[in-house]
This record gives C-alpha cells, sequence and structure tokens, in this order.
C-alpha cells in the first residue's frame, strides 16, 4: 500500500488528468503530451502510468548496469540511443527527465571509449601495415608467408578506426600483401623454370654417360666420361634434395659400369707427368693475369663477365708453374674470377627485384640490400653442399667409386669457394656501408 501511495504521488507530480485524458506534464524542451485515457479511475489510471514508468526505468537501469561492467562498451550505444529516443515517446509518468540525463551521460562516456578505442586501433593498424611492408625485400618466402598470416589475424581481430581512415588503411595493407605474394609468385615460376632447366641438364649428362657406358674405346671414352664428370659438377642450380639423389644415383651407376669394364681391362691407369718449361715465365704471366682479374670489379658487369672468361682461356695455355707458388697465384686468379661471376649474379638479382631501379636507393641502402641478397645465397648454398656431402658418406670404399668420390669432394670444394667468395663480397660491401 505503502508502495501504491508513493508510485501515485510521483504519478500526480510529473502528469496530470483533463477530462477523461492522462496527460504527461512538459519535460525537457518538450511539451505536455498525451499519455492514455482515464479508463476505471483517476487514481487507478495515474498508478497504472506510473507503474509503466517503473518497467521503462528498469530497463534503462539494467542497460546502464550492463554497460558498466562490459569490456566492450561500445556495443550499447546503439541500445542508449534507442531508449533515449523513447523518453519522448513512452506512454508513462515519471521523472524522464533524470533517465534522459543518464542516458545521455553514458552516450557520452561510450563515445570517449569509443574514441579513444579507435586511436588504439589505428596505431595498431599502422603497425601492422609498416611489420608488413617490412617484407618488401625479404626472400624468405616460408616465414615471409606465416608472418602475413599472423598479420591478417591480427587486422581481422582488430576494431574499427575513423571512417574516413578505414579505405585508406585496407588498401595501403593491402597493397603490401599482395606485393609480397606477387614478388613470391615470380620467384617460385622463376626457381621452377631454374629447376627444370637445372634437370634438362642432368638429364642429358645422364643420357650421354649411359651412351657411353658399354664402349671399348676405352681410352676415349675414359676422356670423355671425365668431361661429363667435370659438366655435372659445374651444374649452376639445385633440385629438390630426392630427385638431384635419384639423378645422381642413375649417374653414377652408368659411370661405375664403365670403370668396372675398364679395371678389366687394364689393371692401371698410366698418368704422364706434366713437362714444365720456362716456369718462371710463366709464373710472370699468370701473376699479369691475376692484376687484370682483380681489377674487373670496377668495370661494368657485362664487360667484366666477357673479359673473366677471356683470362680464364688464357690462364689454360700458359704452361705450368713449379712449386708452392703455383698454387698461390691459382688461388689470387680464380677468386678474383670468382667475385666477378658472383657480382654479375648478384646483380642480375637486385635489377630483377628492384623494377624501379637500384640507384634509387641511397648508396648505404644499396650495399645493405646486396649484402642480404649475398647471406640468403649462401644458406642456399650451404644446404647444397650437405646433400653433397650426405652423398659422400653413402658411398663404400669400393676403388669402383673413386672417380665419384673425387668429383663430389671438388663439387664440395666449388661450394666452399663460392661460400667465400661470397662472404669476401659482404665484407667489400660492409666496408663501403662503414666507410
Amino acid at each position: 500500500m505503502e508502495q501504491q501511495d508513493h508510485l501515485l504521488a510521483e504519478a500526480r507530480r510529473y502528469g496530470y488528468i483533463e477530462g477523461d485524458q492522462v496527460w504527461l506534464r512538459p519535460l525537457l524542451d518538450l511539451p505536455a503530451r498525451h499519455v492514455g485515457q482515464v479508463k476505471e479511475s483517476a487514481d487507478a489510471s495515474l498508478l497504472y502510468f506510473a507503474q509503466r514508468f517503473t518497467l521503462f526505468r528498469t530497463k534503462v537501469e539494467d542497460l546502464l548496469q550492463k554497460i558498466e561492467e562490459s569490456d566492450n562498451k561500445g556495443s550499447f550505444l546503439m541500445k542508449a540511443l534507442h531508449l533515449k529516443e523513447q523518453v519522448g515517446s513512452y506512454d508513462a509518468l515519471g521523472d524522464f527527465e533524470s533517465l534522459y540525463r543518464r542516458l545521455t551521460e553514458a552516450e557520452e562516456s561510450i563515445k570517449v571509449t569509443i574514441n579513444r578505442n579507435r586511436e588504439k586501433n589505428l596505431a595498431t593498424k599502422i603497425s601492422l601495415i609498416q611489420e608488413a611492408e617490412a617484407l618488401h625485400d625479404t626472400i624468405d618466402w616460408q616465414a615471409g608467408s606465416e608472418k602475413l598470416k599472423d598479420l591478417r589475424q591480427g587486422w581481422i581481430k582488430t576494431g574499427p578506426v575513423e571512417k574516413h581512415l578505414t579505405d585508406e588503411l585496407e588498401v595501403r595493407f593491402q597493397a603490401a600483401v599482395d606485393a609480397f605474394f606477387a614478388r613470391k609468385k615470380d620467384f617460385l615460376a622463376e626457381k621452377k623454370a631454374m629447376t627444370n632447366r637445372v634437370y634438362d641438364q642432368y638429364k642429358d649428362l645422364i643420357h650421354k654417360s649411359e651412351a657411353l657406358q658399354n664402349s671399348n674405346d676405352f681410352e676415349e671414352t675414359t676422356r670423355k666420361l671425365k668431361q661429363l664428370q667435370q659438366a655435372w659438377k659445374e651444374i649452376e642450380g639445385t633440385l629438390p634434395r630426392k630427385q638431384a639423389n635419384d639423378l645422381w644415383t642413375r649417374f653414377r651407376a652408368a659411370h661405375n659400369h664403365f670403370f668396372e669394364r675398364l679395371k678389366v681391362h687394364i689393371e692401371s691407369k698410366r698418368q704422364e707427368p706434366a713437362v714444365s718449361t720456362g716456369g718462371e715465365d710463366n709464373l710472370s704471366r699468370k701473376r699479369a693475369l691475376v692484376a687484370e682479374a682483380q681489377a674487373l670489379l670496377s668495370q661494368p658487369m657485362s664487360q667484366a663477365v666477357a673479359r673473366a672468361k677471356e683470362l680464364q682461356a688464357a690462364w689454360k695455355k700458359v704452361g705450368p708453374v713449379r712449386g708452392e707458388e703455383s698454387d698461390r697465384v691459382w688461388e689470387q686468379f680464380i677468386l678474383a674470377c670468382d667475385k666477378v661471376f658472383e657480382m654479375s649474379a648478384l646483380e642480375h638479382y637486385v635489377r630483377k627485384r628492384q623494377p624501379t631501379g637500384p640507384e634509387a636507393n641511397s648508396p648505404r641502402d644499396q650495399a645493405n640490400v646486396r649484402i642480404q641478397a649475398l647471406r640468403d645465397f649462401i644458406k642456399y648454398d650451404k644446404q647444397e653442399q650437405e646433400v653433397l656431402e650426405e652423398n659422400l658418406g653413402k658411398l663404400n670404399d669400393s676403388p669402383g667409386n673413386d672417380a665419384f668420390r673425387t668429383m663430389l669432394q671438388g663439387k664440395i670444394r666449388a661450394f666452399e669457394r663460392k661460400i667465400r667468395t661470397k662472404n669476401e663480397l659482404i665484407a667489400m660491401f660492409q666496408q663501403r656501408v662503414t666507410g
């Protein structure tokens, strides 16, 4: 009874009866408005509309409580706005003004939270964009793909930003993602083409070896097979490990077959000692070739490569040099030529991956790009070297494997030389950066 008396007092405070109509007094900037009709009696009608206000107030308070307890306050903004709109149209008698004020305060608080969250979201999305754009020069495609997968998930989970920034950020993030996968696609296509070329070269050497394995012209065939072994060693590029092992097994089988036949035909192979004349003169000529080879890095690469090949041909025509100096001058010469060939391959690689032109960057940036590329190449060289060492470890001690053992050891040394050459080029570029 006490509660009904209180409700009735509240109803009379905020409403009144005029004729058979129930009216809500003016509130806020709104005039008095009709909310219903008198049914049984004036007091019963006032009490009814006061109770309706109690229901509306409960809805408002429930919403405000949820907003207070929620971590995602922004999701309640539209509900708060909807209840605010109902203040001006809900048929009830009560203190709508205080509810309106509380809903307005909640609305403003939510908007502050939304703005704060959008600022955090903006910072997060800019960071995600920068991380995606930082993959511009990477060639670690697996790690890059995994990184972009994580960045995409982070992008999806990050909430909205101001509407006028949304499209710009989406375009920039997607452009970074698309650029990475476009480069990856080009790389894989190029790698596949290179793999096909390498595979065809190996198959050609296998076919030639198999055509010679039953020859009875032992001396000439021995010479030809050694040439094929050297050609196998000089093939540039890599294949998947199983495919490389299968090709190598087939190639080795043809050669083993011939050399087992050769063992039956002759007991030993005589090696003619080289006749050395004019050693000192030969040494001077070779030192001159070394000096010219070492100066080639300062020339345009196309000219330098052509000249390096000419110098190598000239080297073969120079007679032998006696003593330790022979190995020393040879190491100097081959390292100088290797640097030219490695530098040419490096510049070709850089040009293909910087369509706007590598010279658009600063000298320091140019050097750093080349240093990173050389480090990546060294990683691939080491992987190929491991395959060769694995194959070498599988060879048994049979004399029939001597030729292959020697060839594998030579190819391993060739990769060691390639790695050493690349490290020297890295040191040269690092000196440019620090100097």
